[in-house]
């Protein structure tokens, strides 16, 4: 999920949400499910991510039917 995609990029918790502009326990909570981020934080973490939505929702699609 967005964990994987973040350690594949070797980046930390804080080093992405401080890319997303998010707090370190906001980006957290939506790292393990516990939030439902808006549009515009989705977006923020992808760009953080290096990813593009797509990929970022393939990413937590895959996740959920493993």
């Amino acid at each position: 999920m967005i964990r994987d995609l973040r350690g594949q990029r070797g980046l930390s918790q804080e080093a992405v949400a401080r890319a997303a502009d998010l707090t370190l326990s906001s980006y957290a909570r939506v790292e393990r499910g516990l939030a439902n981020p808006t549009w515009r934080t989705v977006s923020q973490i992808a760009d953080a991510l290096g990813v593009t939505l797509a990929e970022l929702g393939a990413a937590v699609d895959e996740a959920r039917s493993a």
